[in-house]
């Protein structure tokens, strides 16, 4: 099985991911980082249903840098109680995953 991680971190825009991306790239907790546009979340909050418009950031790292990604986005993310999920990749194509481990730092 491989090392490599997907990062699933919805934001309140596009601008959001994009910054937070960017700083994962930077930091060297991520070798990639894909932005998806018009999600719309539905959750309880505050006793209440929302209907919100969010950015989906999805980023792709080695299992030995999660604790240091989900500290990297907790503490600069603005959501009070932002979803930082991590989900292992079953298989991933060995010229693929050569390039994204050497991304990493």
């Amino acid at each position: 099985m491989s090392t490599i991680r997907l990062v699933y971190v919805p934001c309140p825009s596009h601008e959001t991911a994009n910054a937070l991306g960017r700083s994962a790239l930077h930091a060297r907790l991520a070798a990639c980082a894909n932005i998806l546009p018009g999600m719309r979340s539905l959750y309880w909050w505050d006793g209440e249903v929302q209907d919100d418009a969010e950015a989906l950031l999805l980023l792709k790292t080695d299992a030995s840098l999660v604790p240091a990604l989900e500290a990297h986005l907790l503490e600069h993310h603005p959501y009070e109680v932002p979803c930082v999920a991590v989900v292992p990749f079953g298989h991933v194509n060995a010229g693929y995953a050569e390039w994204l481990l050497a991304q990493l730092g």
